[in-house]
């Protein structure tokens, strides 16, 4: 009721199976047209289904569609599958006409005469010798030639460098023009609603599958010798495993798979290679840590059996809990003393100038591409989202035009859907707290249960006991439940944004991504990085003492940090995050798609893959979804993220980030050309909404080092002790030293104290001793201002808030200063960029006067020719 189907009469005699017997033949049956697309269907008339009634109303909306594009000027060829007789391919072919129409609606910008103008300078231009062996094969690859463009306009025809029809709108070209009448295209109209767009039928299952065709087989070369066996240079020379050391060949990327693609694995190369730096300096910093540890002489008086064996240290929960000996906690002062050491500071410090060298260099690079690959002025060229324009139903008047246009909803409208989507998308960032407070619950209580159980098991010299303290046994096992409880919550939250996204209904493919991008980066940032907060800043600080501790919810008593403080935890938590989310990327991205397309082969194929034609090839193969390369930025972000806002905790964080991006950059290029269908080439100027979103992790980064090494490392009451309470009149020693400093930083509590005295674990050997000792800087028992803090704390407190806001001040100064000095847009860039745009204007400016000279001389030549025609009688 209330539908109408618009559908051309096709004969259902026009489904074949043949085709011209070349496995790699990109064109029709006739061999002359390209197919430029190809939407597959399974036949209703053979499904073994009793559902006719469905069956039917699909088959009229398939009709109703293939009739609409056949009235817009495509030309279609069905044929059967070889392998399953359900299937049907439908051939689409975008005629010279139609490409020409939609190219000047879409202002794509094609080649007016070649420009010899672009030329690419390297840094490296004099050590040619040195790099040639990481360059791709120039023989295989040839550089591409260079054109003057300017958006196609038919009227204009003569103007551009046409010298082939059939060449001259690419076939990433066609397919983009191919891919945006079928995302227009009326199947229904309802209820005055039109129904339109190859996704909305692929996603009902009308069609199973619409894409383009790759080139070839990315094994072997086509037989066809027209064809460029672009895919398979690109799996060569780019994705194969021995030639992981080479460079990208970004333009073959560009050209294959579109501007977006390629601007992806141009930044994440940058950002690769800009790690390089990083990883060298963090590696220095560490090895720094790990051969001066044995000079930490803090940590000798953790393990100081005269020292650290005799501190007996305060019960770190009410009951359960016993007595212990600070000595076994000497592995793991030993280790802190690798991250927690001077050459941290000085990484901290590093980073934060890196990061800003990174971002400001990059958006030159991004500058220069954008001038390469001609997408100076995309943005004033993007087109409204189908689903935006079909929902187009209310009328206002244009601020700027004064003219009537239609908008999907009103001002009023906008807002509330704005308010419904910040509502939701906060109410998920609110769930994800919850289940921080989850996690920190069970680290109270487990804690509890593993300080009950592991001393009563082993004695002081075993080994075990040595390296699994309650400490490291619930810092290990919370940090693997938070890990699982993160992917759970990610995989969730993805379709959640995706409908919150959708219905916001942003107006361009940008917006819609950018909007996206926004709402999955603020889930993921609270999600990945709310743990590692915890730990840094808030695990261990308001922890009261032992006769008067806090808690959580009335109930659970705050954890403590270990003696040396929560950084080594820090350094626990990002190791098993950083690595458990890159070992499950690999999973998801490598492994599943692998698999599945083995098994779809191992079913259908089964060994003809030969004489297959490409076409059901690729429809075997995965599909890569729209959203696929949003999913491979979120990826590095978060990575960028882990190695910025906590590098001081981890300095061999810039390292594993190397290793991971050169295998990712090679695993994403096997994938892209062996394992997914090719994607629609798609146009992009720039990385979009996830520059500012680095922009603010590198401003963001700047904080959380600074107060990682203020309140979560030990450095600063260290100095604070060195200069100022090692010596008189606070000290005892003569000279600067940092002898004494575990005794001076532990305080004493009376046993006698105690609020509930079931602590006093005979167990434990606590023998005459009276007090025990705990971590911070508070007054002694019997003194007149017991368990208040000393005038060491505040002096550390001076100490760690003057360092924050020098740190801040300083690396904030010159990453500004770096910022100003270096130009988004370098001198030449902007220079090439002005002299192409004089010159395309004054090459069409001359070509519409010689035009218009031509039709002026044609004119008077035939008015002098009028003139001196004899009159007649």
């Amino acid at each position: 009721m209330g539908e109408s189907y618009v559908v051309l009469t096709v004969d259902p005699m026009w489904i074949t199976k043949e085709f011209n017997g070349k496995p790699d033949s990109l064109f029709f049956n006739d061999g002359q047209r390209r197919i430029d697309f190809v939407l597959v269907y399974e036949d209703e008339s053979r499904k073994e289904t009793n559902k006719k009634g469905t069956n039917e109303k699909q088959r009229r909306k398939r009709q109703a569609y293939e009739s609409n594009l056949i009235c817009d000027g495509l030309q279609l060829e069905a044929t059967r599958s070889l392998l399953d007789d359900k299937l049907v391919f439908v051939k689409v072919h975008a005629p010279w006409e139609v490409l020409c129409t939609y190219a000047e609606l879409m202002h794509i910008k094609l080649p007016l005469k070649p420009n010899d103008l672009k030329t690419r300078f390297s840094a490296f231009d004099g050590l040619n010798w040195f790099t040639k062996v990481l360059r791709v094969d120039e023989t295989l690859i040839k550089p591409e030639q260079e054109f003057f463009t300017a958006p196609f306009e038919k009227d204009r025809m003569n103007d551009f460098y046409i010298q082939d029809k059939d060449t001259f709108f690419n076939p990433a070209t066609r397919s983009r023009i191919v891919y945006f009448i079928l995302s227009r295209i009326k199947y229904q109209e309802r209820e005055n609603i039109n129904k339109f767009g190859i996704n909305k039928l692929v996603s009902s299952g009308i069609y199973k599958a619409a894409f383009p065709l790759h080139d070839c087989n990315f094994s072997q070369q086509s037989e066809d010798p027209s064809c460029p066996n672009e895919r398979y240079l690109l799996y060569r020379e780019w994705a194969h495993p021995r030639s992981i050391y080479k460079k990208q060949p970004l333009d073959l990327i560009r050209k294959y798979y579109g501007e977006k693609i390629g601007i992806y694995f141009a930044w994440l190369g940058y950002y690769t290679q800009m790690l390089l730096l990083a990883a060298v300096v963090g590696v220095a910093c560490f090895l720094y840590g790990y051969f001066n540890q044995n000079n930490c002489t803090w940590s000798k008086e953790v393990c100081d059996p005269e020292i650290g064996g005799k501190i007996i240290m305060c019960p770190q929960c009410d009951r359960l809990c016993s007595f212990w000996n600070l000595s076994i906690t000497c592995e793991s002062s030993k280790k802190l003393c690798i991250f927690d050491s001077f050459g941290t500071l000085i990484f901290a410090v590093f980073m934060g100038v890196w990061v800003t060298l990174f971002l400001e260099f990059w958006k030159r690079r991004q500058a220069e591409l954008e001038y390469e690959w001609d997408t100076v002025e995309l943005q004033q060229e993007e087109q409204a989202r189908p689903e935006y324009e079909a929902r187009c139903t209310h009328v206002v008047i244009n601020e700027i035009t004064q003219e009537e246009e239609r908008v999907p909803f009103t001002t009023c409208g906008k807002c509330i859907r704005i308010a419904l989507c910040a509502s939701a998308v906060f109410f998920w960032i609110l769930l994800i707290i919850a289940s921080v407070i989850g996690i920190i619950v069970y680290r109270l209580s487990v804690f509890i249960v593993f300080s009950a159980q592991l001393p009563k098991h082993f004695n002081g010299t075993d080994p075990i006991q040595k390296y699994l303290t309650p400490q490291t046994a619930t810092s290990i096992t919370a940090s693997i439940i938070s890990f699982i409880i993160i992917m759970i919550l990610n995989t969730i939250y993805e379709k959640v944004a995706i409908m919150i996204t959708n219905f916001e209904l942003p107006r361009t493919q940008t917006d819609y991504e950018n909007s996206l991008t926004m709402k999955m980066f603020l889930f993921q940032f609270v999600n990945y990085y709310s743990s590692c907060f915890y730990i840094a800043f808030f695990k261990g600080k308001f922890v009261g003492y032992p006769g008067d501790p806090v808690y959580w919810l009335g109930k659970y008593r705050n954890e403590e940090c270990d003696p040396g403080g929560c950084l080594l935890e820090l350094t626990t938590q990002l190791i098993i995050i950083m690595g458990g989310k890159a070992i499950w990327n690999n999973i998801q991205e490598v492994l599943l798609p692998w698999i599945m397309n083995l098994i779809g082969r191992y079913r259908t194929v089964s060994g003809s893959e030969k004489n297959t034609p490409r076409w059901e090839q690729d429809y075997h193969l995965q599909p890569m979804g729209k959203l696929g390369l949003f999913y491979e930025y979120l990826e590095m972000i978060i990575q960028f993220g882990f190695v910025t806002l906590f590098v001081a905790s981890f300095p061999l964080a810039p390292l594993l980030a190397l290793v991971n991006n050169i295998l990712e950059i090679r695993v994403d290029a096997w994938k892209l050309t062996t394992q997914y269908r090719r994607m629609v080439p798609q146009k992009a100027q720039d990385i979009g909404a996830w520059q500012p979103i680095m922009q603010g992790i590198a401003i963001l980064a700047v904080v959380t080092n600074a107060m990682i090494i203020a309140f979560t490392s030990d450095m600063i009451p260290r100095l604070v002790y060195y200069w100022s309470f090692s010596v008189p009149p606070y000290g005892d020693h003569d000279h600067y030293t940092m002898e004494g400093y575990i005794n001076n930083s532990l305080s004493v509590f009376n046993i006698m104290d105690f609020k509930n005295r079931t602590q006093e674990n005979p167990y434990l050997g606590l023998g005459s001793h009276t007090t025990c000792r705990y971590r911070d800087f508070r007054y002694p028992p019997g003194h007149p201002q017991e368990y208040k803090h000393n005038i060491y704390y505040w002096h550390v407190i001076a100490a760690k808030l003057a360092f924050i806001i020098v740190m801040e001040h300083v690396i904030y100064s010159v990453k500004f200063f770096i910022s100003y000095v270096i130009p988004d847009v370098s001198k030449t860039t902007k220079s090439k960029i002005k002299r192409e745009k004089y010159l395309t204007q004054k090459l069409l400016h001359e070509n519409h006067i010689k035009k218009n000279l031509g039709v002026i001389v044609e004119k008077l030549v035939e008015g002098a020719a009028n003139h001196l025609r004899p009159k007649s009688e």
